[in-house]
């Protein structure tokens, strides 16, 4: 009997980049497109909100049909990686493109842009998203193979999130002098940054995705069957706990999202002072690292000793306890960044962990509807997560720049520039402030809570019942094979 090999460390490192590289551009857009056109380029708070919700409604209909295009497309390299190739070079070209706004375009000029650039940065994001995702159970063996890779790339996305949470705001003052000269003015200096910054951003992600498509390939060719995007629909519906984990990293994601949304303002606005980027760039240095040692290292610790449900209901409770712990500091006369780096450790662990762990989760979710419905759907189940998240950083961006509207937090305020160099929180009321704060803080506990009892009535795969399932569907597959 021929014995299976294990995947080569060369294609778990190269899949793994591919997560890094992909995770960079995405939060980058998820975290600072707001920023840019809304505080940098003066776009309508409101108006931001709007045309980042209704791109992410757009993706209703865009990733699932994508799902269905995956699964139709036969090349020689496979159906995965032509996508994935094809969908990142747009992918880099448009994020360019929207931090790169013409400077001359006026107001609805301006909304025009960073609605069509955010919409195409969605469409073509999904483009490589999707078959990245749903490759792993074309080159993994089910079981510890499968979830040590989806692992692996979940912690190696993290460290591509940590990285630009860590680096953007240092590196985009000092691109920004570089290209713009340091005559320019703060607010010129920030734009240029950010243009330059998305083209090294853009470059990593096409190397790291080269590396995935070239040493990464697909074991199974065998023909499948696919569906229309109602019957997709359908079978979504049909598999529950597909479902429940959807709603769960919704509801999560929002409340992480609607903090990294805000937390540059909070900085910005009410930390206040000219060093207000050199305390954002440590809190971010801080809680990146957080991120990414929890995933290499507090998760694998932790899942030594308790099951994936247990560590998924822990970090839920590490997160509230960090965003009560935050709101009570903010409220003080705290000065210091090195008091956030508090809340900062319970918030940070635990969004690294929840990224693997829902991850997981939705891989099961695959095995479950196998079993359940007699489908096999990688790319229906990954273009839900691919969606939710996205739904996730809309619904979070109108939140937020509902509170910046309401909060008067925009570019243009009576105080001059000459006076926001020295405190940018000048002009901002205590109101404002208090508005920002709670936002940033409540609404996350809130959503939070809400994804705990949900999680706990609905979800019934626990890792007993994970490993029956994987039995079951084995053995279904060898009778069916007789």
């Amino acid at each position: 009997m021929e014995q299976k090999q294990s995947l080569p460390l060369k294609s778990k490192i190269s899949y793994a980049l591919g997560a890094v590289g992909k995770d960079m551009v995405y939060m980058l857009s998820a975290s600072y497109v707001l920023y840019y056109f809304q505080d940098l380029l003066g776009v309508n708070a409101i108006a931001m909100g709007i045309i980042l919700m209704a791109a992410r409604v757009f993706d209703a209909f865009n990733d699932p049909i994508m799902g269905v295009i995956v699964a139709k497309t036969r090349t020689r390299w496979g159906k995965f990686r032509p996508w994935l190739m094809i969908g990142t070079l747009t992918n880099a070209v448009v994020l360019i493109l929207m931090f790169a706004a013409p400077p001359k375009l006026d107001a609805s000029g301006l909304v025009a842009y960073a609605a069509v650039t955010y919409i195409l940065w969605g469409v073509t994001y999904t483009m490589m998203d999707i078959p990245y995702w749903s490759m792993i159970p074309a080159f993994t063996e089910g079981g510890k193979e499968r979830e040590g890779l989806t692992t692996i790339a979940r912690t190696s996305a993290g460290v591509g999130s940590a990285i630009v949470t860590v680096f953007t705001m240092m590196l985009v003052p000092m691109l920004g002098n570089m290209f713009a000269g340091s005559e320019a003015g703060a607010k010129m200096i920030e734009i240029v940054g950010f243009k330059y910054f998305s083209i090294v951003i853009a470059f990593f992600f096409i190397l790291f995705t080269v590396l995935t498509c070239v040493n990464v390939k697909e074991k199974s060719t065998a023909e499948m069957e696919t569906v229309s995007v109602g019957q997709m629909f359908k079978a979504l519906i049909q598999n529950d706990q597909a479902m429940t984990v959807t709603i769960a990293i919704v509801l999560i994601n929002c409340s992480i999202y609607i903090t990294s949304n805000l937390v540059i303002y909070f900085f910005k606005y009410d930390f206040g002072t000219t060093g207000w980027n050199d305390a954002y760039v440590l809190f971010n240095m801080f809680g990146g690292a957080i991120q990414v040692l929890s995933m290499m290292a507090f998760y694998p610790l932790l899942r030594k000793k308790y099951t994936s449900l247990q560590i998924f209901y822990i970090c839920l409770a590490m997160a509230i306890i960090g965003y009560a712990v935050l709101l009570v500091l903010a409220f003080t006369s705290m000065s210091s960044v090195f008091l956030l780096f508090i809340p900062a450790f319970f918030i940070f662990a635990a969004n690294g962990m929840l990224t693997v762990i829902t991850t997981v989760f939705l891989a099961n979710t695959v095995d479950y509807g196998e079993l359940k419905n007699d489908r096999r759907d990688e790319s229906v189940i990954f273009s839900m997560q691919t969606f939710v998240v996205k739904l996730a950083s809309g619904v979070a961006a109108l939140v937020a720049s509902i509170c910046l509207s309401i909060n008067h937090l925009q570019a243009g305020t009576e105080v001059s520039e000459a006076d926001k160099l020295v405190d940018w929180s000048l002009g901002v009321s205590a109101a404002s402030k208090a508005g920002l704060r709670m936002t940033m803080t409540i609404i996350p506990v809130v959503g939070l809570t809400v994804a705990y009892f949900y999680f706990k009535k609905r979800f019934t795969l626990t890792d007993e019942r994970v490993h029956e399932i994987a039995a079951q569907v084995k053995a279904k597959r060898e009778t069916g094979n007789d």
